[in-house]
């Protein structure tokens, strides 16, 4: 190997030096963002080869994406000049594959073993569910999947389970029986490559000895997203004395709903003799504002291991706060400040839209659409192309037009009301022989079938609303009477995100105003009857689905959930929707160590940004088909007011504003004065505690307030009566 050790630590920083160097002893790296790990950790691997600690043979690395593993290897490729492939370097899935290959008879699987990727293994469960009788409305395919892997990423077969009801007595036992399906025809999913290639090695005493013997250095990437299975796996290939160094973050750890789990920094810690872990806080991706920002609001963290992000970068400009007086007015502020940016010489493709929940793209899409700016979404679908959504709208669709066969072979067994695929190959005879739609056919067939009959009165009645109830209440018996939400509310797994695009619909059918565009693409006879608005609702969603997302090649702004935007970085990030419920969501406020991993999830999203970072909430937004009175998050509070540019305006102006002293934000709407106080601001009142005024109404020399005290509800008071101190 043609390398010096010089050469290797030339351009790091003593941190990442102390990283790389450190002593044939087991470490944890906290690496913060933006610092350089994956330079550290491929560097360290070198250095181990060139000061012949290690052989390309003796080494394993794990990290947790084909993307990361190929960088890793390039890197080391140039590095030292060895051929790379000769060492075990990859995912967890792709070494567990490798070993089980290299080892089947021993695993008890063919040499010819198939693996199943996601949609494979859904296939093959959808097929064993029919072959076992069992409908969706017993058990949903995808139900089914998430806790069969679930459970092997837990570490745990069938026969280890125990059930608290009859449902999960049932997902056990087709768990059972799926595993014996695939034993029989030599199949393995991914959550199986990890969980046989455990077992192979907790079993096979002289298998374990041999791999215990051959890794001497065992190097793990990104070590804060390890789950159970993961960790006990390394554990066993590193007991035989290898020296382990991970690498990871615990202020990243965003993951626990797949399974990671952030203890297993503190139990390697214990389990290895580490001391006090390495940190490299060094960043070299964002100015000073914004790591000032992300220190102060990942600090409020009681459970965490703790590290300080700098930076040599200048301070650059504050963040931009701003609250909206709602959510539309939030999402056009957004698109203006886009355009700002892209006239300065920003490219759309570093300018990131990051949001808490997938239904929150709607709006901003919506905005983007308007306006005529190329997006892309990231990782994700369109808000009208999501699955859920085009189920709601195949419904309107067929009610609205009876001819429209492909919305109702959608929805006519969805959500599942027994209507297999013998009725509907019989439906589609029958309207192919008279030559009908199908839904005439159906009203046909409704006569000798009940099931068919309380479909075809479904549609009839959503036709009834349609000619005589406003959009709002039509999208919501859309969503609701067709059985949607509830069936997406009753599914064990991860729906809720469904079950909140499709609350978002009907906010969408509330604040739907026809574009000019809308009108070109319907009839002129249509626009004074009673159908219109839905047409027109239906013609704006084809519109905004099909055309306006940018191809793949081309330059677009990037939307996405902050999940999915962790390992990425921007010139310019916008957070929009920092509200309390929306993020902190309600739900993770409602579970154990939800907020920590929330904060956490804030701290991802704030180190995202380069150069820029806008944050925004909204006064007044749309949930659930309803006018909420949101409170500001608690993570812009968590912010020292000296880092943020707090802003206020008109819908067209938004000029700087004086910050207040707890909650520091202000409306769009405050100049009016009620008695010495104004919409927007915070108060506090003795028996209902903080909240923000909503909405007021003069009377003489006092007002009648409208507060939301959060928990405590929305609370009319009168300033002669009531004693609110302002905050």
């Amino acid at each position: 190997m043609n390398i010096t050790t010089s050469s290797l630590l030339a351009n790091l920083n003593p941190e990442q030096l102390r990283a790389v160097t450190y002593p044939a002893e087991s470490a944890l790296v906290l690496a913060g963002a933006g610092s350089g790990k994956t330079r550290v950790l491929t560097t360290r691997i070198a250095w181990l080869l060139a000061t012949r600690q290690a052989t390309v043979h003796s080494v394993l690395a794990v990290t947790f994406t084909n993307k990361a593993a190929k960088e890793m290897a390039a890197r080391l490729a140039t590095m030292t000049q060895i051929t790379v492939r000769a060492m075990w370097l990859g995912t967890f899935h792709g070494l567990c594959h490798r070993f089980l290959r290299l080892h089947h008879r021993d695993a008890g699987l063919p040499a010819s073993f198939q693996i199943l990727d996601a949609s494979d293994q859904h296939g093959l469960i959808k097929r064993l569910l029919k072959q076992w009788n069992i409908s969706d409305s017993e058990i949903m395919p995808r139900s089914l999947q998430g806790f069969i892997n679930a459970q092997k990423e837990a570490g745990l077969r069938a026969g280890a389970l125990s059930a608290p009801d009859a449902y999960t007595q049932r997902l056990i036992e087709c768990y059972a029986e799926y595993d014996a399906v695939c034993r029989r025809e030599g199949l393995v999913d991914f959550a199986e490559l990890m969980l046989r290639s455990y077992e192979v090695l907790h079993s096979n005493e002289l298998l374990r000895a041999h791999y215990q013997k051959r890794f001497s250095h065992i190097l793990v990437d990104e070590f804060q997203d390890t789950n159970k299975l993961q960790y006990a796996w390394l554990k066993l290939l590193a007991g035989g004395g290898a020296v382990m160094f991970a690498v990871g973050d615990d202020d990243q750890s965003i993951y626990r709903f797949r399974g990671a789990n952030v203890g297993n920094m503190d139990a390697l810690m214990r389990d290895f003799a580490v001391g006090e872990p390495i940190k490299l806080e060094q960043n070299y991706r964002s100015v000073g504002h914004i790591l000032a920002a992300a220190n102060a609001v990942i600090a409020n963290n009681q459970k965490r291991l703790g590290k300080n992000l700098r930076t040599e970068a200048e301070d650059g400009e504050k963040i931009r706060f701003l609250h909206a007086i709602d959510d539309a007015a939030e999402a056009q502020y957004i698109v203006d400040e886009v355009r700002s940016l892209l006239r300065e010489g920003y490219a759309a493709r570093d300018i990131a839209l990051l949001y808490r929940s997938n239904a929150q793209s709607r709006v901003l899409e919506q905005e983007l659409f308007a306006a005529r700016l190329p997006y892309r979404i990231y990782g994700g679908l369109r808000f009208y192309e999501r699955q859920e959504i085009k189920h709601a709208l195949a419904y309107l669709r067929l009610a609205v037009n009876s001819g429209d066969d492909n919305a109702l072979l959608r929805i006519i067994n969805m959500p599942p009301r027994g209507i297999g695929a013998r009725t509907v190959e019989n439906l589609q005879a029958a309207a192919q022989e008279s030559r009908v739609s199908l839904f005439q056919a159906a009203c046909t067939l409704a006569e000798k079938s009940p099931k068919i009959a309380v479909f075809v009165r479904l549609i009839h009645d959503l036709r009834a609303r349609i000619m005589q109830d406003a959009l709002p209440e039509i999208m919501n018996a859309a969503v609701q009477d067709s059985g949607l939400l509830e069936h997406y509310r009753t599914q064990k797994g991860e729906h809720q995100e469904r079950i909140e695009n499709l609350q978002e619909l009907i906010n969408a059918a509330a604040a739907f105003k026809p574009h000019e565009s809308t009108f070109e693409t319907l009839p002129e006879n249509t626009a004074d009857t009673p159908e219109f608005p839905l047409l027109a609702f239906l013609s704006n969603a084809a519109l905004e689905a099909g055309e306006h997302q940018a191809g793949h090649n081309e330059d677009a702004v990037q939307l996405m959930t902050i999940h999915a935007a962790k390992g990425l970085e921007f010139d310019a990030v916008f957070l929009s929707g920092i509200e309390e419920g929306l993020f902190p969501s309600e739900y993770a406020l409602n579970e154990a160590g939800g907020l920590e991993e929330e904060r956490r999830l804030m701290y991802v999203a704030i180190t995202r940004a380069r150069q820029r970072l806008y944050l925004s909430a909204a006064q007044q937004r749309f949930l659930h088909g309803q006018r909420h009175y949101p409170l500001p998050s608690r993570f812009v509070d968590e912010i020292p007011e000296e880092l943020l540019h707090l802003l206020s305006g008109s819908l067209n102006t938004v000029a700087p504003a004086e910050p207040t002293r707890t909650r520091r934000v202000e409306t769009l709407n405050t100049a009016r004065d009620f008695a010495g106080f104004a919409i927007g601001d915070n108060v506090r009142h003795a028996k209902f505690g903080t909240g923000v005024i909503v909405d007021a109404l003069s009377k003489g020399d006092s007002a009648r307030l409208t507060v939301n005290f959060g928990r405590e509800g929305m609370k009319e008071l009168d300033t002669a009566y009531a004693k609110l101190e302002k905050l």
